[in-house]
């Protein structure tokens, strides 16, 4: 590995560890010298820039017997090793992504080695072991078919379409639609009962968790044997679920709001992961309290990409806000509720009609369309938000998942780049949702008033989060 030219040492000479960052590299090119040194300029999610250090190249993935040579990127920011790459697949023309656990439908990476990267017990050479790993497991790249295509080896063509899992290889149009709720009590069978109402499932599973406080309905539901629910108490009795709803909680009154929270991320670190270890496809979806924190704990704790973990946040009151605009105020445009689930709520407006072919998009804050937001958010005050219609807004976020009905709902997600945030943050934003899970719509320009809410909440948020152990 080449450091020695002009342009790598004098990016090189502005990184803050400089000898251990090459010390690092020299070793990394032992290991893997198919990656060679770049410079480059990063921007980052908040349109920043930055002169970086990059590694390009491939890495080896063996698959059904035969090696394939995976093209990867990773940049190197300035306080590396102490902070991890961003890591990349770099597809040539004739390679498609394939979006999974591991990888986003960008090519941006995601590993657990990442998330939990500590120095120097972390290391590139790790990190890349750990890739390799996963990309064997799951194979993230494909090769683009064409009439031609005879052999489906060629580039791992067909692996696009099959589901590898503990009992053989099956197409994925003939996997059952299969549901599962962790937690009991009075939202989790809330839960159950809506999914079963809107939702067309082959098989919805009920795990009472023993941990958490919100326990109770697993032995009703076992009396009353309802038809396609399995009621178990054992994690890989989810394995194959297309969502996970989770809306376990571990309260208690007695200790201050941080402890309770901690105590909350506690409990997600004993079932996230092994959720997701047996239904590595899976889009969770949180409904714990605090959603938008939990939400941000489990995507940590999961290692998925954030367009699968999500929150069902305000989508409760946006559903009843575009009701109120529809019925009471006859405005026929879809309307969600942002940001925090407290009073820093931000209600904003669609562009477009309910019946218009348009492209969905945020209307700019003006003053023609804050009066109604104002009456129409004044109109839905106090109506709480009961278990049963927490429940009927996780089977509609569900519906849009199974159905792949790709309409809009205001869902906690990662906000990071949204609008000028710039810290990693999860809050609601109205979100696409489809088979494949959440797809932001593009950040608007707030009125003052609500800008400043917005930022309250994510300083706040971000304050929250930095307190917990995760």
């Amino acid at each position: 590995m080449d450091l020695k030219s002009e342009k790598i040492e004098r990016i090189l000479s502005k990184y803050k560890f400089h000898d251990v960052a090459v010390a690092e590299l020299q070793k990394l090119n032992n290991i893997f010298p198919d990656l060679n040194p770049y410079t480059g300029t990063y921007t980052f999610n908040d349109s920043s820039q930055k002169e970086l250090l990059k590694l390009s190249g491939v890495i080896p993935v063996k698959y059904d017997g035969r090696s394939y040579n995976f093209p990867i990127q990773l940049w190197l920011l300035d306080s590396f090793p102490f902070t991890p790459p961003i890591c990349l697949l770099k597809p040539t023309s004739s390679m498609v992504i394939r979006e999974g656990k591991h990888v986003d439908a960008k090519g941006r990476i995601h590993l657990p080695g990442l998330h939990s990267w500590d120095y120097p017990k972390s290391s590139v050479v790790g990190l890349l072991t750990e890739m390799i790993t996963k990309f064997e497991e799951d194979p993230p790249l494909s090769s683009k078919t064409t009439k031609d295509t005879k052999d489906p080896h060629e580039l791992m063509a067909f692996v696009s379409n099959l589901q590898i899992n503990d009992g053989g290889i099956r197409h994925h149009d003939q996997q059952n639609i299969k549901v599962s709720v962790i937690g009991g009590g009075d939202l989790g069978m809330a839960c159950v009962m809506s999914l079963l109402s809107k939702c067309n499932v082959d098989k919805l599973v009920f795990i009472d968790i023993a941990e958490s406080s919100t326990k109770g309905g697993s032995t009703d539901l076992e009396i009353f044997n309802l038809p396609k629910v399995q009621v178990s108490r054992d994690i890989s009795a989810s394995a194959g679920s297309r969502v996970i709803v989770v809306t376990a909680n571990s309260w208690n009154s007695e200790e201050s709001y941080i402890k309770v929270v901690q105590t909350n991320v506690d409990l997600y670190r004993g079932i996230i992961p092994s959720l997701v270890h047996f239904s590595p496809n899976t889009i969770l979806l949180i409904a714990s309290q605090p959603v938008d924190i939990m939400t941000h704990v489990a995507w940590r704790q999961s290692g998925l990409p954030p367009t699968r973990v999500i929150g069902a946040g305000c989508n409760l009151d946006s559903e009843r806000l575009s009701y109120v605009l529809d019925i009471n105020l006859n405005t026929h445009k879809p309307a969600w509720i942002i940001g925090e689930l407290s009073d820093n709520k931000v209600p904003v407006m669609s562009n477009v009609g309910l019946s218009s072919n348009g492209e969905l998009e945020i209307a700019p804050g003006s003053n023609s369309t804050k009066p109604l937001l104002d009456r129409a958010f004044e109109l839905m005050k106090n109506r709480g938000q009961r278990s049963w219609s927490v429940g009927l807004s996780v089977a509609d976020i569900t519906n849009s998942i199974l159905t792949d009905k790709m309409k809009a709902h205001s869902i906690s997600t990662l906000a990071q780049g949204w609008g000028g945030i710039g810290v990693e943050v999860f809050l609601s934003l109205p979100c696409i949702m489809g088979a494949n899970g959440s797809t932001r719509l593009a950040g608007v320009l707030l009125g003052p008033e609500e800008d400043s809410k917005l930022k309250t909440s994510v300083n706040s948020l971000s304050t929250l989060m930095s307190q917990i152990r995760i």
